[in-house]
C-alpha cells in the first residue's frame, strides 16, 4: 500500500506516484500561521488537510518529520508593500502590548484551537524570530551568487536577473512580463530596480520595534525568507513535500523556489501541495476581507452568520468531506448536515460492540477496506473514503437489523478498521455535540446499568418498577427495544 500513494504536484500540474527521497522517511514542511489575531475557519483547512497527510503517511509506515513554522517576525500590513507597519507591531500598538506578547497570546490560542480540532502537533515548530542568523546566511549566499542587491541598508531579490537563468513563475504559471504589467510601483519602493523585486532584508524605520542587527542595517527579514531558511535547516537542502494554502502559491511559494534556486542551484522541494479555499457566498474567507468567522466563535455560536454552535469535530468533518483541492462554501446547512453525518458515524461505531455474530458473513469487509484505502491513495480523496465509510455504516445497521450477517473474525476486522480509519487517520473523535447520537462512554454505561436493573425487575415480575424505569428513560429521550437477548436502546 505504501507504494500506491499518488499526490497532485502543483509544480508539474499532475498526479504523481509519491516516492520519498529517502526510503521509509518523509520530510514535510507546511506554512504555519502569522500569530497576530485569532485563527478562523479558513485557517483550519490547511492544518486539517496536512494533518490528514501526516496521519496517513504515518499509517503507511513512513517515519515523518513534519515541520510547521510560526511567523512571529511580522509581515507588512500590505504584503505587496514593503514599507510601513507590520501586522504584529500594529496589533501590539492597538492592544498596548509588546509585540512578543501579541505573538504569545495568539500562538496560545492557535495551539488550543488545533488541539480542539485534533490536529496533531508537528515534529518541529520553529519560530521565524529564532532563525534570524539562518536567514541572514541565506541572504549572503543569494548575494554571493549575484541574484540580490543592497540599497540603503535593505537587500532585494533581483527577479529579472534570476529569470535570465531560471524561470520565475513556474509554480504559479505566470511569466515575468505579466507580473511586470500587473505589479504597480508603490510609495517607498523607489530604491528597487523593478517593482516585482521582493525584500530579503528591510532596514527598519526608527519606529519599527521588531528589528535585528545585520551587516546591512538594523532591520528585519522578508516574509518569504523564513520558510526557505527553516525548511532546509530541519529537512535538508532537498526534501519531499511542501504544503500550504493555494493563496500562498504566488508570491510566497514562488519566491521560496526562487530563493532556494538562487542559493543552491535548484528548488528544495520535490512535491508542492496546495489546499483550496473556504468561501462565503463564493468569496474567499480572509481576515483582509472581513468575512471570516473565528474558530472560537464557531465553537460558541457567537456570530451573526451562525444559527448555532458547531463542535470542533463537526468543523473537522465538514472540511474532510470535500477534497482538499476543491473549494468549500460555508453554510449553516452544510455544517448541520456534517453534524448529522458524524452522529451516524459514531452511532454505527458504538453499535459494533452489540452486533450478533454468525458462522459466516454476507457482507464484504475486505472490499470495504480496499475501497477506503484506494480513495486515500488517490491524492487523499477523503470525501470518497468517507462515502465508503458510510457504506460500512449501512452494513453495520443491516447486521443490527438482522438483514445481513457477519462472522466473528470479520466483526473484529471491521472494528479494527473503523477505529483506524475514523480515529487514527481521519482524526475524528466523539465530543459533546458530535456524539449526541451515540452518547458518551460514561452515559452509555449508566443507561446499560439502569436497563439491566429493569431486566432483573422483569425477571422478578416486578412490572411496576420495570415500567417506571422505561417511562422515566423515555422521558429523558432514551428509546428502548426489548429483544430475545435482553434489550437495545438509542437516543431520540
Amino acid at each position: 500500500m505504501k507504494n500506491q500513494l499518488v499526490i497532485y504536484n502543483t509544480l508539474t500540474r499532475k498526479k504523481e506516484l509519491f516516492k520519498p527521497l529517502v526510503d521509509g522517511k518523509v520530510g514535510l514542511y507546511v506554512c504555519g500561521p502569522t500569530v497576530y489575531s485569532d485563527s478562523h475557519l479558513g485557517h483550519a483547512r490547511p492544518f486539517i488537510t496536512f494533518d490528514l497527510l501526516f496521519r496517513y503517511l504515518t499509517f503507511l509506515g513512513y517515519k515523518v518529520r513534519y515541520v510547521r513554522n510560526i511567523t512571529d517576525v511580522g509581515h507588512l500590513e500590505n504584503e505587496a508593500e514593503e514599507s510601513g507597519e507590520d501586522k504584529i507591531t500594529k496589533k501590539a500598538r492597538v492592544e498596548q502590548l509588546e509585540p512578543m506578547e501579541v505573538v504569545q497570546k495568539y500562538m496560545n490560542t492557535f495551539h488550543r484551537n488545533m488541539e480542539q480540532l485534533d490536529v496533531l502537533p508537528p515534529s518541529i515548530e520553529p519560530r521565524a524570530s529564532g532563525h534570524i542568523i539562518e536567514q541572514q546566511q541565506l541572504i549572503d549566499s543569494i548575494l554571493k551568487n549575484g541574484f540580490a542587491y543592497e540599497v540603503n541598508g535593505s537587500v532585494y531579490f533581483d527577479v529579472e536577473k534570476y529569470n535570465e537563468k531560471y524561470h520565475y513563475g513556474k509554480l504559479s504559471g505566470r511569466n515575468l512580463e505579466d507580473i511586470r504589467t500587473n505589479t504597480r510601483r508603490l510609495e517607498g519602493q523607489d530604491e528597487k530596480k523593478n517593482s516585482f523585486d521582493f525584500a530579503l532584508w528591510k532596514k527598519a524605520a526608527p519606529e519599527h520595534i521588531m528589528r535585528w542587527p545585520s551587516k546591512w542595517s538594523d532591520g528585519f527579514p522578508g516574509w518569504h525568507l523564513e520558510c526557505s531558511a527553516m525548511s532546509t535547516k530541519y529537512l535538508g537542502d532537498v526534501f519531499d513535500i511542501h504544503g500550504g494554502g493555494m493563496d500562498l502559491t504566488f508570491p510566497h511559494h514562488e519566491c521560496e523556489i526562487a530563493q532556494s534556486t538562487a542559493s543552491q542551484g535548484r528548488d528544495a522541494v520535490r512535491y508542492w501541495m496546495h489546499n483550496n479555499m473556504i468561501t462565503i457566498n463564493g468569496q474567499k474567507m480572509a481576515r483582509s476581507l472581513g468575512n471570516f468567522i473565528t474558530l472560537d466563535r464557531l465553537f460558541s455560536g457567537n456570530h451573526e452568520l451562525l444559527e448555532k454552535a458547531y463542535s470542533p469535530m463537526t468543523i473537522r468533518f465538514f472540511i474532510l468531506q470535500a477534497h482538499y483541492r476543491s473549494t468549500i462554501d460555508f453554510s449553516n446547512e452544510a455544517l448541520q448536515a456534517s453534524e448529522k453525518g458524524l452522529e451516524r458515524l459514531f452511532a454505527a461505531f458504538d453499535a459494533l460492540d452489540k452486533l450478533p455474530v454468525s458462522a459466516e458473513s454476507s457482507i464484504d469487509v475486505a472490499g470495504l477496506k480496499e475501497k477506503c484505502f484506494a480513495a486515500l491513495n488517490d491524492d487523499l480523496n477523503s470525501p470518497i473514503a468517507i462515502a465508503h465509510l458510510f457504506d460500512g455504516v449501512r452494513m453495520i445497521n443491516s447486521v443490527k437489523s438482522g438483514s445481513e450477517k457477519i462472522s466473528e473474525s470479520d466483526l473484529e476486522d471491521l472494528k479494527s478498521f473503523f477505529h483506524t480509519m475514523v480515529f487514527e487517520i481521519l482524526g475524528l473523535k466523539p465530543d459533546a455535540a458530535a456524539a449526541q447520537g451515540a452518547g458518551n462512554e460514561i452515559m452509555d454505561k449508566v443507561i446499560d446499568l439502569v436497563l439491566q436493573l429493569r431486566l432483573e425487575a422483569k425477571t422478578r415480575k416486578d412490572w411496576a418498577t420495570a415500567d417506571k424505569i422505561r417511562d422515566e428513560l423515555s422521558g429523558l429521550g432514551v428509546e428502548i427495544k426489548d429483544t430475545k437477548e435482553g434489550f437495545e436502546w438509542s437516543l431520540k
